[in-house]
């Protein structure tokens, strides 16, 4: 597998507490993941990006957070609201803002609410759309302006 940054793998939320392993994604530009839950136009939810370093070290499996890329390679944390990711070879998507832990996250390990707190990733709106698979390549597009 590449060293450089790239998708681990994929899960898509077609129903409120489901969350299952696909082989590709499809990304629409202003609405989000084809047939996941979160898809919306105006929403600045459209997408949960996490990285498999931080579930490493809170022990946490995929799916388990409800994830929709799982990332290797990338600093997510160290993002703004903003700046651009391309993964793959046309999907561009915008980071909105952190992703927030609900009481969810307690349910699936008591504390792990407060263990997750600014490490739960990443949300993001679709601006390119495209099919993702795992392996696809991710690089920063472009960095928001200050």
């Amino acid at each position: 597998m590449s060293s450089s940054p790239h998708v681990a793998w994929l899960r898509l939320s077609p129903r409120s507490g489901e969350n299952v392993d696909v082989s590709s994604l499809s990304f629409v530009a202003d609405l989000g993941i084809e047939g996941d839950r979160h898809a919306k136009s105006e929403s600045r939810n459209q997408v949960l990006l996490m990285d498999t370093e931080t579930l490493d070290v809170l022990e946490l499996g995929p799916g388990d957070i409800r994830e929709n890329v799982a990332t290797t390679g990338i600093d997510l944390a160290a993002l703004n609201e903003g700046d651009r990711l391309r993964i793959g070879a046309e999907v561009e998507v915008v980071i909105s803002h952190p992703c927030e832990p609900c009481y969810k996250m307690d349910i699936l390990r008591p504390g792990l609410q407060e263990e997750i707190r600014g490490r739960r990733g990443m949300l993001a709106v679709v601006s390119a759309g495209g099919v993702v698979v795992a392996g696809d390549p991710i690089a920063l597009a472009s960095a928001a302006e200050a």
